[in-house]
């Protein structure tokens, strides 16, 4: 019997397709970095990004490991999570814990280029992504 795929275990991939859904449950999928923070996993993203809209409506998200363009494999596992939207300062420095040891240089950089961009500091909020109760 197949093991059921679990948050822990899409905690290593890369790249992960995070699918927040729309008011008629339509689903929409975005490939993400990823990391894990003590038991849930984090995803950051900008403030006004379409994924904060619906998770402020809809809570309920789904993740597949995925190419870094989203690519995901016919037979790549699914699992079902809730995530919550985080603001503030102490998200943003701990998605840099988080994130940086895992990404390294590439996330340094592609931050940097969104700081030159925005011309300051990005807008950005921490999904906390957790087991469904």
């Amino acid at each position: 019997m197949p093991t059921e795929t679990t948050l822990d275990d899409l905690a290593a991939e890369k790249f992960v397709s995070l699918t927040t859904f729309r008011k008629n449950g339509a689903g929409v999928p975005t490939p993400v970095w990823i990391g894990r923070d003590g038991d849930a996993l984090v995803v950051t993203t900008p403030a006004g990004s379409g994924k904060v809209k619906r998770l402020r409506k809809n809570r309920t998200v789904e993740l597949r490991p995925c190419g870094r363009r989203g690519t995901v494999e016919d037979d790549a596992p699914t699992v079902r999570a809730v995530a919550e939207v985080i603001e503030g300062d102490d998200a943003m420095r701990r998605l840099d814990e988080v994130l940086k040891p895992k990404y390294s240089v590439e996330y340094l950089v592609v931050m940097s280029i969104e700081r030159l961009l925005r011309r300051g500091s990005p807008q950005r909020v921490m999904l906390r992504i957790s087991p469904v109760d």
